[in-house]
């Protein structure tokens, strides 16, 4: 893309046009949009070197976030993408790419921050995309990152209970363990309106649902569906539907009837 076009952009709005990308799991956009966040923010950061080098001040464009973020979220978001392509090696790539974001050069103190913050990230989706890809090894060590950082307990949830039902691994002593840390973290599995809380009940709906308990898995799927009752998750009401329809000879009745009323009252 000519730097003419790129100047004109805006890395905030691309972020937002990403974010929709992944809402719709267009994952070919994904890759679109953060390849353009990614040249946007880097025409920007060229410029501010080449600017400094000659002995002037940093050129000041004016962004919500330090602009090693957009550099950053590029690259998370490409490495979102690739994983979910099946394309693992990409994947593995776009981490490492974000986890060396220091060796940018003029780094202020809050574009440290950022960088830090990267890094930190990095080393928890460099575990979850290994536990996906079946490396059960791995497990112990992706637990106790979880419990060094509560805000990735919920997501980590998700992302162990996928993997438990793609490698028939029996994981109820760690789910149960986590469950409690995020209950005590003030998250709370009665949350709504929080996507990591939709992908996790629907996980962990199928993770009940294979190991045999059929009404516990109906419980996970009602509590997936009353979170994705907002606009736009349209998509996510249909993928729980399907699985409650697959466990309604085994549901209880007072279950039934939850389920009738959520979908009365979503027409």
């Amino acid at each position: 893309m000519r730097p003419s076009i790129l100047k004109s952009l805006k890395p905030d709005i691309i972020v937002e046009m990403l974010d929709m990308a992944v809402a719709f799991e267009n994952w070919n956009k994904v890759l679109e949009t953060a390849d353009v966040l990614y040249q946007c923010a880097q025409c920007i950061y060229e410029e501010r070197v080449e600017c400094q080098e000659k002995g002037g001040s940093k050129l000041h464009t004016h962004t919500e976030r330090p602009l090693v973020y957009y550099i950053g979220w590029s690259h998370m978001m490409r490495g979102m993408a690739y994983q979910k392509l099946g394309q693992i090696d990409q994947a593995r790539a776009c981490i490492r790419q974000y986890a060396t974001l220091g060796c940018m050069e003029g780094l202020d103190e809050a574009e440290l921050q950022v960088v830090q913050e990267f890094k930190r990230k990095a080393e928890i989706y460099r575990y979850a995309l290994e536990i996906e890809a079946g490396q059960v090894e791995l497990l112990e060590g992706y637990v106790n990152l979880l419990l060094e950082y509560p805000e990735e307990r919920l997501s980590g949830l998700k992302v162990i209970t996928e993997a438990a039902v793609r490698h028939g691994w029996r994981i109820d002593f760690i789910i149960h363990m986590l469950e409690e840390k995020v209950d005590g973290s003030g998250v709370g599995l009665g949350s709504l309106n929080n996507d990591d809380m939709y992908h996790y009940c629907y996980q962990r709906a199928l993770y009940e649902q294979w190991i045999g308990r059929p009404q516990e898995a109906v419980d996970f799927i009602l509590k997936a569906m009353r979170v994705a009752d907002r606009p736009g998750m349209e998509r996510q009401i249909i993928r729980c539907t399907a699985v409650l329809e697959s466990l309604r000879k085994m549901a209880t009745e007072e279950q039934i009837e939850q389920y009738r009323v959520f979908l009365a009252g979503i027409k």
